[in-house]
């Protein structure tokens, strides 16, 4: 839900496209009807600005209107050329879902790509139309990264209840999105995983087709859809892979702000993308804030085999908890390389040093990255 709203009625529909992503055999994209002063396409100018502009641009994504029973059409091209067209109308809280089967099955390309998808609505001024992004694993794919957002890429303010999201909240409201510092080490420790990032198309959303990193990126967060524009805008402003989101529906109560909530949807999502590419093995990337130990382990206890390793970001200077200890246990018992360090910079030596290229196992890196971290201690 919008957390307010100063939106006019008469504000014009728009659709804000999120990032899809497929199988050979089924595609899922989400998107959502709004009322804003934003324009039509759904974009938003980070180009960059004085304070009170960084503020009035975020603003403007949480006052947002929602809107409900707004037809959208998504038209997709078939691997013969065929153009098919798949509606559905908006929810009580504008989003549109779209999870289709794909009969007979679609072939994936051999490496990652974006592909283009269509979606169009109905408004007071005739149909309108804006790009989607659908992310297609390439058939030659074995690893794919699942990605935690909050303090382990960038530090959003949205977990650990009220006071640290208030602290957090001036900076989040009255920075630009390329002026947010990155996590360090995090550019060079993402890119080593995706493999490479290829250079980024420029131009206008709408009209390019976006850049594949060599292995296929998500990333899962407990921020609001509001932010999917801000971060978005970050990732592709410090050079990080881009890939699907799976972000939340914000309400200001218990299950948003407090901690219980951010494990179940971070589980229920990795499940649901681990589930969704069997032919894949997933290294998960995360942080010792929300939960990410317990719920990565309940990840590999439900889906054995399908995770090829865990990097965990120490940020907290005390002892693991008792339910972190024996998600350790857990995950080490299973087999599962993991690695925990206070800073991703742990493991640049090594990073460089290795020529990392697609065909190289997570393990490797784990076991490496340890070393190196080792290494790193005084007195050693």
């Amino acid at each position: 839900m919008a957390l307010f709203s100063a939106t006019p009625k008469s504000s014009p529909v728009r659709i804000q496209p999120y990032f899809g992503y497929r199988s050979h055999a089924r595609l899922v994209l989400k998107a959502r009807a709004l009322r804003s002063g934003q324009l039509r396409s759904g974009d938003h100018d980070y180009s960059g600005g004085g304070r009170w502009l960084a503020v009035r641009t975020m603003l403007a994504q949480f006052a947002s209107r929602e809107v409900a029973g707004v037809r959208v059409t998504l038209a997709l091209q078939r691997p013969d050329g065929d153009l098919l067209h798949h509606s559905a109308h908006s929810d009580a809280e504008g989003f549109v879902h779209f999870d289709l089967a794909l009969d007979p099955h679609w072939d994936l390309p051999d490496h990652p790509a974006w592909e283009m998808v269509r979606l169009s609505w109905p408004d007071d001024d005739g149909e309108q139309s804006l790009a989607g992004h659908v992310l297609a694993p390439g058939r030659l794919s074995d690893l794919a990264v699942i990605s935690d957002i909050d303090d382990t890429i960038i530090e959003t303010g949205i977990t650990g209840g009220i006071r640290p999201l208030l602290r957090n909240w001036q900076r989040l409201l009255a920075q630009w999105p390329q002026d947010r510092i990155a996590v360090p080490g995090t550019d060079v420790f993402f890119s080593a995983l995706g493999g490479g990032i290829p250079e980024t198309p420029h131009g206008e959303p709408d009209a390019i087709r976006l850049a594949a990193s060599h292995r296929p990126f998500f990333y899962v967060s407990s921020s609001p859809w509001n932010l999917f524009s801000y971060l978005v805008a970050f990732k592709r402003a410090k050079r990080l892979p881009l890939g699907p989101l799976m972000l939340r529906d914000w309400a200001m109560d218990r299950a948003t702000l407090g901690g219980a909530g951010h494990g179940a949807h971070k589980s229920a999502s990795i499940g649901h993308i681990v589930e969704m590419y069997p032919q894949l093995r997933f290294a998960l990337i995360g942080d010792d804030t929300q939960g990410d130990l317990p719920a990565f382990a309940d990840v590999v206890d439900r889906h054995p085999g399908r995770i090829a390793a865990i990097f965990l970001r120490r940020i907290a200077t005390d002892d693991l908890s008792e339910a972190e200890r024996a998600a350790q246990q857990m995950i080490e018992q299973a087999g599962v390389p993991l690695w925990m360090g206070p800073s991703y910079d742990a493991g640049l030596a090594f990073l460089r040093q290795a020529g990392l290229d697609h065909n190289i196992e997570a393990s490797r890196i784990v076991a490496a990255v340890g070393e190196a971290a080792a290494d790193a201690r005084p007195g050693d």
